[in-house]
């Protein structure tokens, strides 16, 4: 199943995001923020809320989460509630 996110990240704070995910992998700075604030990642997995389940119990992620929270206007915050806020995905080139 393919499923669409929203994210918002602050206006003042797009460099610390981008220099944070770059931190975790080079191919992350293909999600920079050019142009700019709203992202709609898409991502590609069998069970969208089984994998919110398993990330939500790993110390990283909630570390990342917390990281995020404070970069972020609109938080995707991996919650059984963040699970059900998927976006439909519309079309793909």
């Amino acid at each position: 199943m393919k499923v669409a996110l929203h994210t918002e990240v602050r206006a003042d704070r797009i460099e610390e995001y981008d220099a944070a995910h770059r931190e975790v992998s080079p191919r992350a700075s293909e999600a920079e923020c050019e142009g700019g604030t709203d992202l709609f990642p898409v991502l590609e997995v069998e069970d969208y809320q089984a994998m919110i389940a398993e990330l939500d119990r790993l110390p990283v992620n909630i570390a990342w989460q917390a990281r995020m929270a404070d970069l972020l206007d609109v938080v995707h915050d991996g919650s059984a509630q963040g699970a059900d806020a998927s976006l439909p995905v519309v079309w793909e080139l």
